[in-house]
């Protein structure tokens, strides 16, 4: 793991093969990936947000934003020969930059022993954890009998996970899924010893931390801060690092994705960083946001 000592690392990045990003939806199609579909598909009535770029377009980004370092996360594809495909395209992005990108592999439960060995393989291709996760995508919960088995062989393979959770008040918009955050404390307390990320927030959970289950839930899980700016107002973050301690909220963005719909027309990293600098300035805790939140996690230290 070639994660840095120092500089800004971007918890939560996503970038997608080129076949995919040179026609979205088409691929979908010819893929049978409905939910992502319904995600990517532009309408009169609405501009998607998510951007499509390159590994080189990634890099050239992180270098003009300042940022060291990115986890790429994978998504929750429906059929596992897509997970197989984005496993393997994250392999290919870590050997050529190891010193700029770390990935998570992403499997898909349905697929029973076969996930398993996907786990197992990406490992051995140089991926280091699990996510972004949504078993509530396909209808099932974290914690019943098909999804219960991936993360207990992660918790074997000492492989941290990312799950995407929702916040239950957020407005409803195309692909948004319903992610029970009782599922989540469920979760973690069926498996304690398994190394939780939880995306945007958990869904507000981190600013039910003072909550005595809340915290005895998830007081080793990490929060990461992707697509905030689209969900919360500035405040948020400030409530978050309030709530749960600095130390347990890690800078993410969910670049490509365009997270500031006022200003922002192309993908970048250069506001998040900049955001990220502003609102942890008056307490001083920009590099633990920026950085030293995911590197102790992942380094275990």
């Amino acid at each position: 793991m070639a994660i840095p000592d120092e500089g800004v690392i971007d918890a939560h990045v996503h970038l997608y093969p080129p076949e995919v990003n040179a026609d979205p939806v088409g691929w979908a199609d010819r893929q049978g990936e409905r939910l992502w579909r319904e995600m990517v598909e532009e309408r009169p009535d609405r501009r998607v947000r998510q951007g499509f770029v390159s590994v080189d377009r990634l890099l050239r980004d992180m270098d003009a934003a300042g940022v060291a370092h990115v986890i790429l996360l994978g998504w929750y594809w429906e059929r596992p020969e897509t997970c197989e495909l984005q496993n393997r395209f994250y392999a290919q992005c870590v050997r050529a930059h190891p010193d700029r990108i770390s990935a998570f592999a992403t499997v898909q439960a349905s697929d029973g022993d076969r996930a398993v060995a996907e786990m197992r393989r990406a490992r051995d291709a140089g991926l280091i954890g699990l996510g972004e996760m949504c078993p509530w995508a396909f209808g099932g919960r974290p914690t019943d009998e098909q999804w219960l088995p991936i993360f207990e062989q992660a918790v074997e393979m000492d492989w941290p996970v990312n799950l995407h959770v929702t916040d239950p008040a957020s407005r409803a918009v195309p692909g948004r899924v319903e992610t029970p955050l009782e599922d989540v404390l469920a979760l973690a307390e069926t498996l304690p010893e398994l190394r939780l990320i939880l995306a945007h927030l958990g869904g507000g959970l981190a600013f039910l931390e003072p909550g005595y289950r809340v915290h005895r839930a998830l007081k080793d899980a990490i929060y990461d801060t992707a697509a905030v700016p689209l969900l919360y107002r500035r405040s948020g973050w400030q409530a978050a690092i309030k709530a749960a301690g600095a130390e347990r909220v890690a800078f993410g963005t969910d670049y490509p994705l365009m997270v500031f719909p006022r200003t922002q027309v192309e993908p970048g990293l250069t506001e998040s960083v900049a955001l990220l600098r502003e609102v942890c300035a008056d307490a001083g805790v920009a590099g633990q946001v920026g950085g030293e939140t995911i590197r102790r996690f992942l380094r275990r230290t």
